[in-house]
């Protein structure tokens, strides 16, 4: 095991944070905005300089936002090169390996543990294993299938058809529907196709699991799981069904109610009323990018990129309950991501090329403009809502020159969210998986043909490098525990444990013949 602080290939570099511009913004009982400049500036325009929004669409990503396949007892890794699925026990590092269907690519637990289930791309199908005694039963699904989503009870699984996925899914030839979806009743594995329409864009669920709402690129598609026979109900979300806008994101309240369809370049958002099937038109800014749901469930937050705005509504009365909260005009702002305890926000965004982020004071509505090393590409902030964590892919955007050390480079940044000091690495391959300890403590990653664990402590933004004995494959945490797994490249199997409190590293080699474990 080698365990040292990065010095060679990662460069840590502490942000300067002395460039700061203050907004203290807030909406009025109208709805319009206010803004006291807390330095001299320009006045606002309105449309924050943005007139000509010719910018690409957003791409937003939660670094931390994945679960592991995990249960108290065992981890479950799938292993798409060898058809397999392996259960890890916790308490003894005891492996199992278990047969699935051809190229399993994802693995989930239900929320009693008593279940596992992987979707197998290449033999369209379904694995449903016992997670004790490990029998397997298999169900059958629609082919060209490339992603599975398990519903917050674990009761359903839905295997559809992802444009934006970068599985392919797998094709037999000839006639091949995009336009549905597999539908399985984990308790009975009966297995329910059904039309969605065109280009399924994404799976959402009600927080009970009662409904499940798919949006294409003319409709969304309301399913009740409760009813006996569950069948989809299609509400138009567009007037042209010749042309229609791409409808790139939905988000459903916390009860199932009410859905709100973001669609790029539009004007409005589209409210659909889930109980009565009908859709109206949402006033917001110009091109809306970026729309979430508070964590308590009770606000809408919209960012519209070509208006210079944030809009936030009031889900109990999102057409007469808004405040709309003029952003800083320096650069353009079309993500944001808010800390798991409402009271933060970052702004972003992934398509302008600028290496700035501004924070957001949910309680005070103060906004300050921030400076980061490189352009942002995915943002992540810890369960505590203390620290985020922000990448930056090896583009240099329009402000890294040839003398930066991240020239050329991926990097990461660290921010604490009470003081938004932060530390940045140079990094030698983009992350590819993140993981991090329920207690918010500490963060883990991975790269892409690089043999090294990177752990990360939230709180003091100290990085160490853990050095495996094989390129990584899966990343995860195990269940209610600080301790990282690493699934890794090997013929017969291996599988790392990482215990940040004492930097002990297991690592079991050979688990699919005779298994042993490697201090």
């Amino acid at each position: 095991m080698k365990t040292s602080l990065l010095t060679i290939g990662l460069i840590p570099l502490l942000i300067s944070c002395s460039s700061e511009k203050a907004y203290s913004i807030s909406g009025d009982e109208d709805g319009e905005a206010m803004r006291t400049d807390a330095e001299e500036g320009p006045e606002s325009t309105g449309d924050a300089g943005l007139e000509n929004d010719d910018f690409a669409p957003e791409q937003e990503e939660d670094l931390l936002a994945l679960l592991p396949a995990t249960t108290p007892d065992y981890v479950f890794v799938a292993n798409p090169d060898r058809d397999t699925v392996t259960r890890i026990s916790v308490p003894d590092l005891a492996v199992i390996t278990t047969e699935v269907g051809s190229n399993p690519i994802s693995v989930a637990v239900t929320p009693d543990h008593s279940t596992a289930v992987t979707f197998n791309m290449n033999s369209n199908d379904i694995s449903v294993i016992d997670a004790e005694s490990l029998e397997v039963q298999t169900v059958s699904v629609r082919e060209g299938r490339n992603e599975m989503v398990m519903s917050p009870d674990g009761e359903w699984v839905i295997c559809y058809f992802n444009q934006d996925s970068d599985e392919v899914g797998s094709r037999s030839g000839g006639a091949q529907s995009f336009n549905d979806i597999s539908l399985v009743n984990l308790n009975t594995l009966e297995h329910l196709p059904m039309v969605v329409g065109p280009n399924p864009r994404g799976v959402h669920f009600s927080a009970d699991g009662a409904i499940a709402v798919i949006v294409s690129d003319s409709y969304l598609s309301r399913i009740d799981l409760t009813a006996d026979e569950p069948e989809p109900e299609h509400i138009q979300i567009t007037d042209d069904l010749i042309d229609p806008p791409t409808a790139e994101e939905v988000v459903l309240n916390p009860l199932g109610t009410t859905a709100i369809v973001r669609q790029f370049g539009a004007t409005d958002l589209v409210h659909v009323d889930l109980d009565l099937l009908e859709r109206s038109p949402l006033a917001v800014g110009d091109n809306p990018t970026d729309l979430d749901i508070t964590p308590d469930g009770t606000e809408l937050v919209v960012v519209a990129r070509g208006s210079g705005e944030l809009w936030v509504y009031d889900l109990s009365d999102p057409f007469d309950s808004q405040s709309v909260l003029e952003l800083p005009e320096e650069t353009v702002f079309g993500s944001v991501m808010l800390s798991p305890d409402n009271q933060r926000g970052l702004l972003y965004s992934t398509a302008s090329g600028a290496s700035l982020y501004a924070s957001w004071d949910r309680t005070s509505g103060d906004v300050v403009l921030r400076d980061l090393v490189k352009p942002v590409k995915g943002v992540g902030i810890s369960p505590t809502g203390g620290t985020a964590i922000i990448s930056h892919g090896a583009a240099n955007g329009t402000d890294v020159d040839s003398s930066s050390p991240y020239y050329n480079r991926p990097a990461l940044s660290l921010v604490d969210l009470d003081t938004f000091f932060g530390s940045s690495l140079a990094l030698p391959a983009e992350p590819t998986q993140f993981a991090n300890t329920p207690d918010g403590e500490t963060g883990f990653f991975v790269m892409e043909g690089q043999p090294y664990l990177e752990v990360l402590n939230f709180r003091t933004l100290i990085h160490d490098e853990i050095e495996l004995k094989s390129n990584p494959v899966h990343l995860g945490t195990l269940l209610d525990t600080d301790t990282a797994f690493i699934s890794q490249e090997h013929h017969l199997g291996r599988i790392s444990f990482f215990h940040p409190d004492d930097g002990d590293l297991q690592t079991i080699t050979g688990f699919e013949l005779n298994a042993n474990i490697e201090q």
